[in-house]
């Protein structure tokens, strides 16, 4: 068996969908703004999102509403799926770092050691 390519992780699940979703955002919109990646590539989200905001639907809402709305997420799922495969890794994974630079520090700022001190009315 071949060992599979394990640098193609985008971002480490820790079970917040919302962080994750707007890592993804912030990758996808820099590496949209990148010369390093190929124009063409960069229509991909583009005609997804198009597709999602344009009225041409492959299955129209009216007819089948549950279906209608999820091929458009499957659609827009697809169309930025592609699009960070097919970008350049070294690329994908240079702003991967630089996005989650200051998240590799623990978030240890819920607790605050500290002590409570009353200042009367002449201190303040």
């Amino acid at each position: 068996m071949t060992e599979k390519n394990t640098n193609k992780k985008i971002t480490a699940m820790d079970g917040n969908i919302l962080k994750d979703m707007i890592m993804r955002l912030k990758l996808i919109s820099r590496l949209m703004g990148d010369r390093r990646v190929n124009p063409f590539l960069k229509l991909l989200p583009m005609a997804s999102l198009a597709y999602l905001i344009l009225p041409v639907d492959f299955i129209p809402g009216g007819l089948m509403t549950v279906i209608g709305a999820a091929d458009d997420v499957a659609i827009l799922w697809f169309g930025v799926a592609m699009f960070l495969e097919l970008c350049p890794q070294d690329v994908v994974q240079e702003h991967i770092r630089q996005l989650t630079a200051n998240a590799d520090i623990p978030d240890n700022d819920d607790v605050v050691d500290a002590e409570v001190v009353e200042l009367s009315d002449d201190k303040k």
